[in-house]
C-alpha cells in the first residue's frame, strides 16, 4: 500500500474518531503510519501495534516481535489484539488516550503537532525521536487538512 492509498483508506475513519475523541486525525494517521509501515504491517487491523494482555477480551493474532528482554534484543512471540477492521483500531486507541490520566494535558493542545509532543512528554514511546517522526509525517503529506476546524473559523 502506498503512502495516498493509506492515507485515503483511514483517513475517514480518523476524522470520524477525532469528532468523538479530540485525538487529532493528522496525529492518528501520521501515528498509525508510523507503527504499521504504511498498513503493509498491520495484521489483524492493528495500526498502533497494541498488545493483549490480560483485560482484553477481543479477538487476538499471535505474532513475531522484537522486545528488549534482559538487556537485549531478541526475537519473541506476543500476542496483538486484533480488530474487524482500521476504525476498530483507530476507537481503540483513542480510548486508551482518551481514558488515560497521563495524557490528559495532549487535550489542551491547539493543534496535532502541539497534541503530538505532549504525547511525548507524557512517556508514550522510549524512542527520543517519537515525536518528530509523527510530526515530519504530519508535515510531508499535509495531514492537517483532516483535522476539523474549530467552530467558528472562516478560513477553513
Amino acid at each position: 500500500m502506498t503512502p495516498e492509498d493509506f492515507i485515503r483508506a483511514i483517513a475517514p475513519d480518523a476524522i470520524a474518531s477525532a469528532r468523538e475523541t479530540q485525538v487529532p486525525a493528522s496525529f492518528t494517521i501520521a501515528e498509525a503510519a508510523l507503527e504499521s509501515g504504511w498498513g503493509n504491517h498491520a495484521p489483524g487491523h492493528n495500526l498502533f501495534g497494541v498488545k493483549a494482555d490480560a483485560r482484553w477480551n477481543g479477538p487476538t493474532t499471535v505474532q513475531r516481535t522484537r522486545e528488549f528482554i534482559a538487556g537485549t534484543w531478541t526475537m519473541a512471540f506476543a500476542r496483538f489484539r486484533a480488530y474487524d477492521d482500521w476504525l476498530g483500531s483507530i476507537r481503540d486507541h483513542a480510548g486508551f488516550l482518551r481514558s488515560n490520566p497521563r495524557y490528559s494535558r495532549c487535550f489542551e493542545a491547539a493543534d496535532s503537532i502541539a497534541f503530538t509532543r505532549q504525547v511525548a512528554v507524557a512517556g508514550y514511546a522510549t524512542d527520543p525521536k517519537y515525536a518528530e517522526d509523527i510530526i515530519t509525517i504530519i508535515s510531508q503529506y499535509g495531514l492537517q487538512r483532516y483535522d476539523p476546524q474549530p467552530e467558528g473559523d472562516q478560513n477553513a
